[in-house]
């Protein structure tokens, strides 16, 4: 019997045919995946790992959630926020050797005309 969903991820890894590139829109990671993810959706395309930030060390990130075997300057990955005091709002960052740094601005994110994130 044939699966219809498209998983392709072997031990672990994500193994996908030579010269996929995985390049989406801010729009269609949180419209498509991000969206389908929360909603315990079927993603067509299983290509985005789900990662522990407070588990996994910032220079491992790259082998941990890489697509293929191309070089890639960007990397996808799911991760639950976890909080720093269990009554609290801010964001728990550490790590077994360090912590992760907060960079950058938060950036409003439109489908048409109309803000999704």
């Amino acid at each position: 019997m044939a699966e219809d969903h498209m998983n392709l991820s072997i031990n672990g890894q994500s193994q996908v045919p030579p010269g996929f590139r995985f390049h989406p829109t801010e729009e269609e990671l949180l419209h498509y995946y991000l969206r389908k993810k929360v909603a315990f959706e079927r993603i067509d395309l299983d290509v985005i790992r789900e990662v522990d930030l407070n588990k996994l060390e910032p220079w491992d990130i790259q082998e941990k959630c890489k697509i293929g075997s191309t070089p890639q300057n960007d990397w996808y990955f799911f991760s639950h926020k976890d909080k720093k005091y269990p009554t609290g709002t801010r964001t728990n960052r550490a790590t077994a050797a360090g912590f992760w740094k907060a960079t950058g601005r938060d950036k409003i994110i439109y489908s048409g005309f109309r803000r999704i994130g």
